[in-house]
């Protein structure tokens, strides 16, 4: 099982530093993990280094910046080339922001993002500013809820799903990839790709195990908008999982 973040295991915030990751949800996922022998990821626009801040060190792969970092479940990284235009981009983003009260500037490794959560009336204005300052550095634009970002072209969700499905533990299973908004959307793809399924993450959620292959009624409950995994799920994949 594969995990967008934010909006998926905790509900999106008013800003990205306001999320916070319960005991209860950390223990829930480590649970999980261990039910399903380190069989589970976290695939998210986040940086590792923010995801680790908010859940500690984790024995399972995580993927950040849309797939333009990955760490391995022995702690492995890689990750791409930081661009010398992304300093002056944040220096554009920041003088922006000044002038447009409510508009907060993201840094991350290998782009920055404009979020307007708190000033809908700047959407416009933050879009024409993204896609101005893409064409001068030739970095990629990636929508997503409240927010325009500019990052390193050449990877997303769904390229680090295929990574990820390489190598141990994920290698020769089925994914089933849960996330929430269009930044997703390559993973969901990719995930149905190799045999498992992508879905939205809403309350209640059907997961598809391929055509003809599985199909199990995961029962879940919302929990800072996204997951509470109970015994029967986890149970029932389990014992699917072991029947393949």
């Amino acid at each position: 099982m594969i995990f967008d973040f934010d909006g998926t295991l905790v509900d999106l915030a008013p800003t990205p530093d306001a999320v916070t990751v319960s005991d209860r949800l950390s223990a829930l996922v480590a649970r999980l993990a261990d039910r399903l022998d380190g069989r589970i990821a976290i695939v998210s626009g986040r940086s590792i280094d923010s995801i680790e801040a908010l859940f500690g060190a984790v024995p399972f792969a995580i993927s950040g910046s849309h797939g333009l970092e990955l760490r391995w479940p022995g702690g492995d990284r890689q990750m791409a080339e930081r661009p010398a235009a992304l300093d002056r981009i944040i220096d554009e983003m920041t003088r922006f922001a000044h002038h447009h009260p409510g508009v907060l500037v993201e840094r991350k490794p290998l782009g920055a993002a404009l979020h307007y959560r708190g000033a809908p009336a700047a959407q416009a204005a933050s879009d024409a500013l993204a896609h101005a300052l893409a064409q001068d550095s030739d970095l990629h634009v990636q929508t997503g809820k409240m927010m325009i970002e500019l990052r390193v072209a050449g990877a997303d969700k769904g390229t680090a799903l295929d990574r990820m499905m390489t190598l141990a533990p994920m290698a020769g299973h089925r994914p089933v990839f849960l996330g929430g908004d269009d930044t997703d959307e390559p993973a969901m793809g990719a995930a149905a790709a190799h045999g498992g399924s992508g879905e939205a993450a809403t309350g209640s959620v059907w997961i598809s195990k391929g055509a003809g292959a599985l199909a199990a009624a995961f029962a879940a409950v919302n929990i800072f908008g996204g997951f509470l995994v109970t015994n029967r799920m986890l149970a029932m994949y389990k014992k699917k999982d072991k029947a393949k």
